[in-house]
């Protein structure tokens, strides 16, 4: 994963929390769901990167 996905991702994540932060301070649930499914799928996306990864160590490895 390049460090620009990297950051993307976390940047995602950051503004999925924020999303929930504001939206439980405000009592706008709506907002607080939509910033838990960004933060979710944030993570979903690192998780899926760190798969490929590890997929790439495993290629090299037996190379």
């Amino acid at each position: 994963m390049s460090i620009a996905d990297k950051a993307k991702n976390k940047a995602e994540e950051m503004a999925g929390k924020a999303k929930q932060g504001i939206g439980g301070a405000t009592g706008n649930e709506r907002l607080s769901a939509e910033g838990q499914a960004q933060e979710m799928a944030a993570k979903a996306k690192q998780a899926g990167e760190h798969v490929k990864d590890a997929g790439r160590d495993v290629r090299d490895a037996l190379s």
